[in-house]
């Protein structure tokens, strides 16, 4: 490895960080390959081809190797006809080209039954829960976090209750939630807010605190009030912190939408997993998993994008 790769507190140059972030994708999807394709490496299975003299087997059954073995040894101590079968891995681990060939199928075939949703029905109503929960969450979030970052007064009163409260578990008001806001989309919606909303506050305060004092002592001798301190010093002087504050916490709204979507009726992304796993079709497990990933890191490249479009004063490797 070049040794300029690992100088502290300097940017690689673009052509070595292109090439890592793309081995950053290569290196898991290698280790992947190697354990679906690679038969002596990892497959724990075998796939019957022939079942032979063996009454519960039958052809394309997975068998543990070990139950394999021992009922070969079996019949071949008896003069029967062996069992003939592959290595395989288990149902559970589908190789990468099923996990594609899922990318598609998985949007164009039906349902099976009427009443429940298709793929992309799935992927938008998660999308608008993820949507509403975070837009209620940041509309008293961030004003709030403004101000307990800026007056001591409002971190007084707020913070220590905020504090408490957002290491109580978002999912044990699931029941509450229902309670009050009925079975639907509402109570999804709610845990959304209750699980980025205290975290929240407490990042943007923490955010705003580190703006320089010397901007608002500058501002306080030029005479500006209150109310111009913070709507045009404080605020503007965050402005691109706080914007990248609000990537990082879209993506943790991202990681309660799992529990969020198993209250109420069943719904969404969660609700077509749940589904495809029950039927045992894990190739479409994985591929609507990726899309969760996927959907989220789209999300944050267009934000990133829009970063540097409206700050452009910031560094471009510094956004993301």
């Amino acid at each position: 490895m070049n040794g300029t790769w690992l100088v502290v507190r300097k940017d690689l140059p673009l052509r070595s960080r292109r090439a890592l972030v793309i081995a950053s994708f290569l290196l898991p999807l290698l280790i992947w390959s190697l354990v679906s394709y690679v038969p002596w490496l990892w497959h724990p299975k075998v796939e019957i081809s022939q079942p032979g003299e063996v009454s519960y087997f039958s052809s394309g059954m997975l068998i543990d190797r070990e139950v394999f073995d021992k009922e070969s040894k079996a019949l071949s101590a008896s003069g029967g006809v062996l069992p003939v079968g592959k290595p395989a891995n288990p149902i559970y681990l589908p190789a990468p080209h099923e996990v594609a060939v899922a990318f598609y199928t998985a949007f164009t075939t039906e349902p099976r039954r009427r009443s429940e949703m298709w793929l992309h029905e799935s992927l938008w109503s998660s999308i608008q829960v993820i949507f509403w929960g975070f837009v209620l969450s940041s509309i008293v979030g961030v004003p709030l976090g403004i101000l307990a970052g800026t007056y001591d007064f409002f971190a007084r009163l707020f913070e220590p209750f905020i504090e408490f409260f957002r290491y109580l578990p978002a999912p044990a008001f699931g029941a509450l939630a229902v309670a009050i806001l009925g079975i639907h989309q509402s109570p999804k919606i709610a845990i959304i807010v209750i699980g980025t909303f205290f975290q929240q506050v407490l990042v943007v305060s923490n955010t705003t605190r580190k703006l320089d004092p010397a901007l608002l002592e500058a501002a306080q001798t030029l005479g500006a009030g209150r109310l111009a301190l913070l709507f045009r010093v404080v605020i503007p002087g965050i402005a691109t912190d706080l914007y990248r504050d609000m990537r990082i916490l879209l993506g943790w709204a991202w990681t309660y939408l799992i529990v969020a979507e198993l209250i109420g009726t069943s719904s969404g992304i969660t609700w077509f997993i749940t589904q495809q796993a029950r039927y045992k079709n894990f190739d479409n497990v994985y591929a609507a998993i990726m899309m969760i990933g996927i959907i989220g890191l789209g999300t944050d490249l267009i934000l990133a994008w829009l970063g540097r479009r409206i700050f452009p004063w910031q560094r471009a490797g510094k956004t993301t």
